[in-house]
């Protein structure tokens, strides 16, 4: 059972663990290097846990320490009530939803032995290059975990899944979707066929084909592979993909935002009952 101490001092030092969440740049660099992230929100904590991540402590306002009663007699990690306001002067915002956690990464595994056949049957994998954006990212994970797809594999530049606004726009979904960081990009594509799979690029172009022939070719293990927000995937990756795809689209407009996009290139190639 955690311990419940109710803390009134904004500078106190166990409270280091949340201070400064909207500083994005320290954020991007603190967390990775201390090994932690910060989950906010009831749902997206119990998702952490029940996904198998280590509670290193709790930060609520005083309603929600009924609410959390059961995570609190649970868990050896340290929980810290205090106001509202002073949760505001740490984090430097609001905390609408009252309750946050501080969790403890997992190590990344390879690319090669997530898509090792002992990993299971991944089938339908998701390839993000440099999406900076953490809405976007958080988004196509929650679309990645609705609609099956297998793995996530992310370029080195890319946004981090795990920052707390990823998080907390994917509800979670992070903690259910494998995934990892690949090291050479994008060299490492040669991982993804040598596992067998089909590497398509998403982006318009003159040899692209439509999304409909390419489900209509029925490859049996399938990369997708997503660019940047503004400028789409960059001419490397598009040399090494196998094929390109674009999404057939009317009204004048040419492309959707990347993680629209997602939802319907995951649809469209989701894997079907035999």
């Amino acid at each position: 059972m955690a311990e419940l101490t109710t803390v009134t001092d904004p500078d106190d030092p166990r409270l280091s663990d949340y201070t400064g969440l909207t500083d994005v740049e320290l954020r991007r660099r603190r967390e990775p290097a201390e090994g932690l992230f910060i989950a906010e929100g009831e749902k997206v904590i119990r998702r952490a846990l029940d996904a198998g991540y280590a509670m290193r402590s709790m930060l609520l306002s005083a309603k929600w320490v009924d609410v959390m009663r059961d995570v609190i007699d649970e868990t050896p990690a340290p929980v810290y009530a205090v106001a509202p306001e002073l949760a505001e002067r740490v984090t430097g915002y609001h905390v609408h939803r009252g309750a946050l956690a501080s969790m403890q990464r997992a190590p990344l595994q390879g690319a090669g032995a997530l898509l090792a056949p002992e990993s299971g049957d991944v089938r339908r994998v998701a390839v993000f290059e440099d999406i900076v954006d953490h809405a976007n990212l958080g988004a196509a994970f929650r679309n990645a975990a609705a609609l099956g797809v297998d793995a996530v594999l992310l370029t080195p530049r890319c946004a981090d899944p795990l920052y707390r606004r990823a998080v907390k726009v994917s509800m979670g979904s992070v903690f259910h979707v494998p995934w990892t960081r690949l090291e050479s990009w994008p060299a490492d594509l040669g991982l993804l066929r040598a596992a067998g799979f089909t590497t398509a690029a998403l982006c318009l172009g003159e040899r692209s084909i439509t999304l409909d022939e390419l489900v209509a070719r029925g490859y049996g293990k399938l990369a997708l592979i997503f660019g940047t927000e503004g400028d789409g995937l960059t001419p490397q990756a598009l040399g090494a993909a196998d094929c390109h795809v674009r999404i057939p689209m009317d009204a004048g407009v040419d492309s959707l935002n990347v993680a629209a996009a997602s939802a319907v290139a995951f649809y469209a190639t989701r894997v079907r009952p035999a």
